[in-house]
């Protein structure tokens, strides 16, 4: 008993030291269930009884990443992995008549996109249900790349989207270093085994290589869009477009990138057309201590401001080892 008073009371001045004790802030200290298998939230339905097809929305927010990151009380889920998880309990469904994509992304890793990319082409293939993207404030390089893999896009009318191309970011320490008297020497197998370190400029030869494999990654990336948005793009026309730049939604959608200009809603109407229903009901999957109160409930908290668009300040970029990104990211 008396070790559970004081395990009490740290617990208490942790949550008043970390998360403070006035008005503003503070922590809600709870039992959590230690099962983490996924729920099932009902978060909108149409009046009537019996409406027995779902549809789930699929929230794909901030950095794209196949990383676990980090937290004060322990790793967050892998988003790569979370996701793929979300699909496979859809696929296991056959309620779940249909897959709506909320995109809210400026993109991230090459791979990690690419994986979730192929994730809902094979979720389509394996089951014949329609995926419909919607498009939040931004859905941009690596986000828009995913949203290439729906049947249809939906964009909000606030949305910035685009930036189709590929950045590796690095960074170059040496001179920092050698005001400070600093030098580094790095014992190699071969030339090209510290090429991109950012203890020293970067060698022409170095850079020649770097750029080759950036060029292959946007390749892909054009043949993606190009295939995603057949109907209404050729690869020559994607690769005219394709400079890196964003677009509004109403742009995207002269262009060909998007099907609509629209909000959730729209895109939910949409959904229901290509299924043949009437009334459904709208679920999301998550964490039994997530909180799902309503379809905007994971629409993250405004991010700060670049360029007055609301993006996330990258992760990717505290990372000094050369990184292939989908990524848009101005001013970084």
């Amino acid at each position: 008993m008396k070790n559970s008073r004081l395990l009490a009371i740290a617990a208490l001045v942790a949550a008043c030291v970390l998360g403070g004790c006035g008005r503003t802030g503070g922590w809600i200290i709870r039992p959590a269930p230690v099962d983490k298998t996924l729920e099932e939230t009902a978060v909108k339905a149409d009046p009537g009884l019996f409406v027995s097809d779902k549809v789930l929305v699929l929230d794909l927010d901030g950095l794209i990443v196949n990383d676990r990151g980090g937290g004060i009380f322990g790793p967050d889920d892998n988003p790569v992995s979370l996701f793929i998880e979300k699909l496979d309990r859809a696929q296991a469904d056959a309620s779940v008549k249909a897959v709506v994509l909320r995109i809210n992304s400026p993109g991230g890793g090459v791979t990690a996109s690419d994986l979730m990319y192929g994730e809902v082409l094979n979720f389509k293939k394996r089951t014949g249900r329609p995926v419909v993207a919607v498009l939040m404030d931004v859905a941009a390089s690596g986000g828009f790349y995913i949203a290439c893999s729906a049947d249809e896009i939906v964009a909000n009318p606030t949305t910035v989207t685009g930036s189709i191309g590929v950045i590796m970011q690095s960074v170059n320490f040496a001179g920092t270093m050698s005001k400070l008297g600093i030098s580094a020497d790095a014992i190699t197998s071969g030339k090209m085994k510290d090429a991109g370190s950012p203890l020293r400029p970067m060698k022409p030869e170095e850079r020649e290589i770097f750029q080759k494999l950036v060029n292959q990654f946007y390749d892909r990336f054009v043949a993606v869009v190009a295939a995603g948005r057949s109907k209404k793009l050729t690869e020559a026309k994607v690769r005219e477009l394709a400079d890196g730049r964003v677009y509004s939604a109403q742009q995207a959608l002269e262009l060909g990138f998007v099907d609509h200009v629209g909000s959730l809603k729209d895109a939910l109407a949409r959904v229901k057309q290509r299924i043949g229903a009437k009334r459904v009901c709208v679920v999301a999957y998550q964490r039994p201590t997530d909180y799902k109160p309503n379809i905007y409930a994971a629409t993250p908290a405004p991010a700060p401001q670049v360029n007055l668009v609301n993006i996330q300040i990258p992760e990717a970029w505290s990372n000094p080892a050369p990184q292939f990104l989908y990524l848009w990211a101005p001013g970084q």
